[in-house]
């Protein structure tokens, strides 16, 4: 007997907590809106780059570009909604002055000052998902503004290695080197408390995809969040990247991931769900390579899943529709029998 997936869906449907940021969970969150209404989505607040940098640090907002992207995914105007909030403003006004608004989305501008209007970020996210009729709920782990540091190891022009601490989301990637690990100041940040309800009321918890060190990690370095994933009892997944990414995960697979979210989150996640289709093409250097499966024989410590998964026009993303798909057929195998 093959397990029953829920189709588009019908009433509110399993309640499925995503935690990432990005631009991998959007592509999670379109795909998961076919089978469910109860969606949260939980995101990272150590952004410091680019637009929401500039408001982080003039504003003292937390970085709204994170939650932008994944309200847009989660509207029912996604099309209109993903192009208005995609809107950057040029560089110069037409008198080609340099403009204050130069750089900026309207989707940052919009989040930010519905967080002044409604006198706090969470209800200004609250209100623009009320407005947009946002499919689902987008939260921050916390509400407490981090800086997201790394300790990389990497080799100096005398051949010799070098240990350093980079601090600050947007530098890590360039940083070069391999990173060891990456950790928050101040390191015991507390949880934005709906989000544990969330985890806790959980049917299915789903981790990645999108940049491993920098949006999927700084979620669960936030210890609330960590032991509230620890302590559920639905299916946690981990959704692997089908792609490395450069300065970040040069040449990882499936297991290295996995080996560097034990040593940052424990047993948060003992289910991985992974690519395993390698037909197309290699993706663009600029992309990384694939992240390969486990060696036949390896020992793991870990339950692999696997499945075509990758957008076929451009394979170093996932697929929505497949991704979600294989996501709720697991749910339901896992579900229906344990």
């Amino acid at each position: 007997m093959q397990p029953q997936i829920q189709r588009p869906f019908t009433g509110e449907g399993p309640k499925i907590v995503a935690i990432g940021g990005g631009t991998g969970m959007p592509q999670l969150l379109r795909g998961l809106r076919a089978y469910t209404d109860n969606i949260t989505a939980i995101v990272t607040v150590a952004d410091d780059g680019g637009s929401s940098g500039r408001l982080r640090r003039q504003m003292g907002v937390l970085p709204p570009g994170d939650f932008r992207n994944n309200i847009a995914a989660l509207s029912d105007a996604e099309e209109l909604m993903t192009r208005l909030f995609q809107y950057r403003f040029a560089d110069s006004d037409i008198g080609g002055s340099s403009s204050d608004l130069a750089g900026h989305s309207f989707g940052n501008l919009f989040i930010a000052t519905m967080a002044a209007v409604t006198g706090s970020f969470e209800a200004g996210l609250a209100e623009c998902s009320r407005v947009l009729a946002v499919r689902g709920r987008v939260l921050p782990s916390t509400l407490e503004h981090l800086t997201l540091c790394a300790e990389i190891c990497r080799t100096r022009a005398d051949g010799q290695e070098e240990w350093v601490i980079v601090e600050g989301e947007s530098n890590i990637p360039k940083a070069g080197g391999r990173i060891m690990r990456v950790f928050l100041k101040p390191d015991q940040p507390r949880a934005y408390p709906e989000v544990i309800r969330s985890i806790l009321q959980a049917d299915l918890i789903v981790a990645g995809p999108g940049s491993f060190f920098t949006s999927v990690m700084p979620n669960l370095l936030v210890p609330s969040v960590r032991d509230a994933i620890c302590a559920s009892t639905a299916p946690r997944v981990y959704l692997c990247n089908v792609a490395t990414q450069p300065g970040e995960t040069d040449h990882y697979t499936v297991s290295d991931h996995m080996r560097q979210l034990r040593l940052h989150a424990g047993a948060a996640f003992p289910l991985v769900l992974a690519n395993n289709n390698y037909s197309v093409a290699e993706p663009p250097s600029a992309y990384g390579q694939w992240v390969t499966l486990p060696e036949p024989g390896e020992l793991l410590d870990y339950t692999l899943f696997t499945g075509d998964l990758i957008d076929d026009q451009q394979p170093w993303r996932h697929n929505s529709t497949k991704v979600a798909a294989r996501l709720l057929q697991l749910y339901a195998e896992l579900t229906l029998f344990p």
